[in-house]
């Protein structure tokens, strides 16, 4: 089926037929209507209706020659963003292929500047690693393009977020890719945006530079075309004066003030046949004119990270320039020319049928984004490797360490989702609880209706804040048993110190190192002990009614004669206080070596040996030097 003339598809398709690739009329057409049907009049932030926006992304990527699927996902990127249709749906109409492009554009739409928690370089290189497939990254960056072409028209809020975004996320990440084309363009649009002073003042220098050395390039041009051809050179000249983003970044590095003193304002490409042409070619216009030192890069020998390859050099002197008039010459073959301007985009082949399955091609081009990913990284840069970032079935985005479960998952999206967590499918199927996810996978989970959780998930889980919600589960439901333990154990050490045990309100608990008590952490106390984590006797140290407890008791009891150890003990200072030999350390049974002492709530000097580890946990300023008399 042929579209017809007067459908929006039409121009689209006839522009995409200019390229190698084929596609079926009829798929396409389906996902057209697909896209009217469920985007209605829905309007994008941009001002146009969501079709419109998509249609314009297809009218920027076309150059790069996009293969079917990659058609029909820009076309339904928007899906997920409005829930109109799910992931699932996606799939059954248009395939897993279709399915995988739109989560993962829809996956690149969210990483903003904006309330991030990461570094600027970490989103870069999240961009460049969250997806095997290039295609996706490809689809972000024009569609910053196309959203750059109504910012004049946005609202103002979106309007400096987009050029931010653009700034210091998209166009870094283009230059990485190698797609310079579409770097500067992006650069273009959004810095008149942000930084509306010093675009005003660049492009009123090039306006005077222009009016004071005229016509450069178009000289330039003539002079380099006929030298070559005299010398039967066959070679395609293009000048390109430097993009004004270009000029403000080498400006503010260089602390310069005023554009003269940058040397490559100026360039003309020279396309020639072959590498040897190349080589050629440079020797030859060192002739003609006198190249700077410390100019010349062979980017043919040693590539650039992103595959990028030309010859630079730098030549003042030319005939009918000023001598202050330099120009940059980048010399390079069609084949490196393409390379330069769609950069990895340049790698996607299509043969003489259709679209082929790349799957060599994609590896190479992963590979690519890994190494620079490896050349941008420093030692001392967190890399994001250690994330990864997954999709609910309703497209929200939740973001995991490497190496994260369904379980993880659940939790993070929810407490009560993940106590309840019965099983997990990833991209439609089911899969174990400890599978681990991967960037750009579709999670869902089902649940059993109350929550059932295993005390054994906690080996499960590989987030730290996702074990202290299922620990604070277990223990809350645990609670009634561990504080029951931990009374029938203080009550017993109770009883063997003739102490009353305790009551219903709990009132030996009610003051804790020396501060006021709830009834509730009454009970986390003896929660504590029930579980463990306390010690009784450590406990018991810290309650001043146990003090006053024993007190009471020692009073109403005959005073008996006191032990002569206890006559033994000197106190600093002279002091005159009574002395009790503290049970942890049992020192009064061999009344030598060191002794240390500190004064209880009660008034009296406990006496420990000097190596005795209940002493560390006493309060320091309550110690008091004693010894042996």
């Amino acid at each position: 089926m042929i579209p017809a003339s007067n459908s929006p598809l039409a121009p689209l398709l006839e522009r995409l037929s200019q390229s190698e690739a084929s596609y079926d009329v009829t798929r396409l057409q389906k996902a057209y209507d697909a896209a009217l049907a469920v985007y209605a009049d829905e309007l994008h932030w941009t001002g146009v209706t969501v079709l419109e926006h998509a249609l314009g992304l297809l009218e920027i990527l076309s150059p790069f020659e996009p293969d079917e699927d990659t058609v029909i996902a820009c076309l339904l990127h928007h899906v997920l963003e409005l829930q109109v249709m799910t992931l699932a749906e996606v799939e059954e109409h248009f395939g897993p292929k279709v399915r995988s492009l739109i989560s993962g554009i829809h996956l690149l739409a969210h990483v903003t500047l904006e309330g991030r928690r990461r570094s600027i370089e970490d989103l870069r290189v999240m961009l460049l690693s969250v997806s095997d497939d290039v295609r996706i990254l490809f689809v972000a960056l024009c569609d910053c393009q196309n959203c750059l072409q109504h910012v004049d028209t946005s609202p103002s809020s979106k309007r400096r977020q987009l050029c931010q975004d653009v700034v210091h996320l998209f166009a870094p990440v283009a230059a990485r890719l190698g797609m310079y084309t579409l770097k500067h363009s992006l650069e273009s649009a959004a810095f008149p945006v942000l930084y509306p002073n010093d675009s005003e003042h660049i492009g009123e220098q090039l306006t005077r530079i222009s009016h004071e050395q005229p016509n450069v390039l178009g000289k330039a041009t003539v002079l380099l075309q006929d030298f070559l051809k005299n010398h039967d050179i066959q070679a395609r000249i293009e000048g390109r004066q430097k993009q004004p983003f270009s000029i403000f970044q080498k400006m503010h590095k260089k602390s310069l003030s005023d554009i003269e003193r940058i040397y490559d304002l100026y360039a003309l490409r020279v396309i020639v046949d072959s590498e040897e042409d190349c080589y050629r070619v440079l020797g030859l216009l060192h002739r003609i004119g006198r190249p700077l030192p410390n100019r010349f890069k062979d980017y043919i020998s040693f590539p650039k990270p992103n595959g990028y390859q030309s010859l630079h050099t730098t030549l003042g002197g030319l005939s009918d320039l000023p001598d202050d008039c330099f120009v940059e010459i980048q010399i390079r073959t069609e084949k490196m020319d393409r390379e330069a301007r769609f950069g990895i985009a340049a790698h996607w082949s299509y043969k003489e049928h259709g679209a082929t399955e790349r799957a060599l091609e994609n590896a190479q081009l992963h590979s690519m984004l890994v190494t620079q990913q490896a050349v941008d990284t420093t030692e001392n840069e967190p890399a994001f490797a250690d994330h990864i970032f997954v999709l609910t079935p309703r497209g929200d985005i939740i973001e995991l360490p490497e190496g994260a479960t369904p379980l993880d998952f659940a939790f993070q999206v929810h407490s009560d989702l993940g106590l309840a967590f019965r099983s997990a499918r990833v991209n439609g199927s089911i899969v174990p609880i400890d599978y681990q996810l991967e960037n750009g996978d579709v999670v869902e989970v089902s649940k059993y209706s109350t929550p059932q959780p295993s005390a054994q998930w906690i080996h499960v889980l590989k987030m730290g804040s996702s074990r202290s919600k299922l620990r604070r589960y277990l223990y809350a439901q645990d609670r009634p048993q561990l504080i029951t333990l931990g009374k029938e154990l203080l009550n017993a050490e109770l009883q063997k110190r003739k102490l009353p045990p305790l009551t219903t309100e709990l009132a030996l608990l009610k003051v804790c190192d020396g501060k006021q008590q709830t009834l509730h952490q009454r009970e986390d106390l003896l929660m504590k002990l029930g579980q463990g984590a306390e010690k009784v006797s450590t406990l018991l140290q810290r309650l001043d009614a146990v003090d006053h407890a024993e007190a009471a008791i020692e009073k109403s009891q005959p005073k008996k004669q006191p032990k002569a150890a206890e006559k033994t003990v000197m106190i600093e200072g002279g002091l005159s206080m009574p002395v009790r030999f503290a049970k942890c350390c049992n020192c009064d049974k061999s009344p030598t070596g060191k002794i240390v002492g500190n004064i209880s709530r009660s008034g009296k000097v406990m006496v420990h040996k000097a190596h005795c580890k209940m002493f560390a946990n006493t309060n320091p300023e309550r110690r008091v030097k004693i010894w042996w008399a």
